[in-house]
């Protein structure tokens, strides 16, 4: 397979303190997140290559206000925990990006209230002016924010990537079944070492 990486972008989707530091508000929900922390050494393995092969890279963002008027459905009724705990509020440590994979001054942020980065954001738009084709995806949750992200990259025509060993979940069930979803119709799910192979060609 030949990729352009002219026409590439590495999508690192919600490593948030939150979800990965001790401290955050996921943690107290009773979630076993150090499961996250999985995600971190291939996470920051592409991210450093992506740097130096010029790959351009988009970080995600999950943040509420501090009303929590923006949460909808999701948190009103489906987990209303989630207020209750002031997850990623907007401009708190909480929601910051962890610092061991925290974006340069020329890398995109964009900043989303649902599990899809393509809802109600500017993601779109930024591939769109950037020519991209490619999307290198890593980051957390497996079950949630990244495969919903991935089918909707997907149903846009984009050529979606998951690095499987830059992903997390909480539960080993949802991982495994998040994988298999995205294999199955989404995406081409590889190894972090065969995507930095891909990268080099």
């Amino acid at each position: 397979m030949i990729i352009n990486n002219k026409n590439s972008v590495l999508l690192v989707i919600d490593m948030q303190n939150s979800f990965l530091h001790p401290d955050g508000t996921m943690w107290k929900l009773g979630f076993d997140c150090s499961k996250l922390r999985d995600a971190l050494p291939g996470t920051e393995e592409l991210i450093n290559k992506a740097r130096l092969q010029g790959i351009p890279i988009i970080f995600t963002q999950y943040v509420y206000q501090q009303d929590f008027k923006d949460g909808g459905w999701l948190v009103d009724e489906i987990s209303p925990e989630l207020k209750k705990i002031k997850l990623c509020v907007k401009d708190s440590w909480d929601a910051d990006i962890y610092e061991s994979v925290y974006p340069q001054n020329n890398e995109a942020v964009i900043e989303k209230n649902r599990p899809s980065a393509f809802i109600s954001t500017q993601l779109e738009s930024f591939l769109y002016s950037m020519s991209i084709e490619n999307i290198f995806v890593c980051g957390v949750t497996a079950n949630m924010c990244v495969e919903t992200t991935v089918r909707d990259a997907c149903q846009r025509d984009f050529r979606v990537f998951v690095a499987k060993d830059a992903i997390a979940e909480v539960d080993d069930d949802r991982m495994k079944v998040a994988l298999m979803a995205m294999e199955y119709f989404f995406a081409k799910v590889n190894s972090v070492k065969e995507i930095l192979e891909l990268w080099k060609k």
